[in-house]
């Protein structure tokens, strides 16, 4: 038998849905969050071969990226996506004066470290990942309108950012047990 996925809830076999979650910036919950793409790392693969062994390359690692992280939610009056795409670029700063004296990026604070966490069914905090020096690259403040259509309307950011990593602080919690009705 395999050993358990789970170290504290042994007898747990399902694993974490992608359903609950949050993110956080400037020490807050943002509101409304609807989806959060995938964190994604990649290492480029480098070949080499050595001159007297004609039969395969070697291969070693290369440069690491990590892929843009998309956060969506639903347009509301909450302006906390149109804040932080403004630090990169607003377009009221941009048309002040011709002697390009005016601030177009906010160099002291356009970038933003991030958290997301995962939360399990019950609503107890299980995984969350640190998102390092991110900063808006797109935003999109409304999708497209339909007169016939019966949507919700959804703004988002895409984040460009310099890696991540598992908040190992947070560890596996005792998961609660209960029966109803009470006696």
């Amino acid at each position: 038998m395999p050993a358990p996925e789970f170290k504290v809830n042994t007898y747990r076999f399902d694993p974490y849905k992608n359903f609950r979650f949050r993110v956080k910036w400037d020490g807050k919950y943002v509101a409304g969050i609807s989806k959060v793409s995938g964190l994604v790392r990649t290492t480029q693969v480098v070949r080499h071969r050595v001159g007297g062994d004609p039969s395969t390359p070697r291969v070693s690692p290369g440069q690491t990226q990590y892929e843009a992280i998309t956060l969506e939610r639903g347009v509301t009056h909450d302006v906390a996506f149109e804040q932080w795409a403004n630090k990169v670029w607003d377009y009221s700063n941009s048309t002040k004066g011709d002697d390009n004296s005016n601030q177009i990026v906010s160099l002291k604070d356009f970038r933003k470290d991030i958290i997301i966490e995962v939360y399990n069914e019950a609503g107890q905090k299980v995984i969350a990942y640190n998102v390092y020096r991110c900063w808006v690259s797109e935003y999109h403040a409304l999708p497209d309108l339909d007169g016939m259509g019966n949507e919700v309307a959804i703004q988002m950011i895409k984040l460009e950012n310099e890696g991540w990593e598992r908040d190992t602080s947070v560890t596996e919690p005792t998961e609660p047990s209960f029966t109803l009705p009470a006696s």
